[in-house]
């Protein structure tokens, strides 16, 4: 992987966020290859994370920011998120789907980092066949800044709002087909449940030398 993207978040979790073409080149030539978990979600494939809600909305407010990139760009339009966003209603469940809830964001994530600054899955690992699940509640303002405060240092999990855990597969159901964020792309879901399941060791890939997968 070439670190070419705006966040580079993937590249974050193998160890290249900060290598140029040529190191990247060297790692190919070394021949260092591991096998790494897919994610899917709604039938399309996704190597680092899926998002709902709140992740959704920032990605699409980045197109609206011309001035800023990388992690900057990511930082400044999650703040201005945090006052606008109303939130959703949605279902989720692991064999079947429970009663809705209100949430500011639902994020499904293979690696660890999202939006450049915020280590959404800190203790993500592309190795074990399992994705991590991150279920935000909706929040007063102040909250939320600590929400995002927390994120940006993958501590987070500890506030009372935030719901983690480990699966190999997840359903969310929403009163209509939602948006979501795939690997830094917008898209629109099918329908108003989205499956979302992990593919173990799907894809052969290589890392930096000595990174924790």
């Amino acid at each position: 992987m070439v670190p070419a993207g705006t966040g580079n978040d993937f590249a974050k979790t193998l160890g290249v966020a900060r290598h140029n073409p040529d190191q990247v080149a060297s790692l190919v030539v070394a021949g260092r290859t591991t096998q790494i978990d897919v994610g899917v979600a709604d039938e399309r494939y996704f190597i680092n994370s899926c998002g709902f809600g709140f992740d959704a909305s920032v990605l699409e407010a980045t197109r609206h920011v011309k001035l800023l990139k990388g992690d900057a760009l990511y930082i400044y339009a999650a703040l201005m998120q945090l006052f606008n966003y109303r939130g959703f209603p949605v279902a989720v469940g692991r064999d079947t789907v429970s009663s809705p809830r209100e949430l500011l964001m639902a994020t499904v994530s293979n690696g660890r980092f999202l939006g450049g600054a915020f280590r959404i899955a800190p203790d993500a690992s592309v190795t074990d066949g399992e994705l991590d699940v991150c279920l935000i509640g909706n929040a007063n303002v102040l909250q939320r800044i600590r929400l995002f405060a927390a994120a940006i240092r993958g501590a987070h999990s500890r506030l009372p709002a935030v719901e983690m855990f480990t699966s190999r597969k997840v359903t969310l159901g929403f009163s209509s087909p939602p948006s979501i964020e795939l690997d830094g792309e917008l898209r629109q879901a099918r329908s108003a449940e989205v499956r979302i399941a992990c593919v173990p060791r799907a894809l052969k890939i290589i890392a930096a030398p000595g990174v924790s997968l």
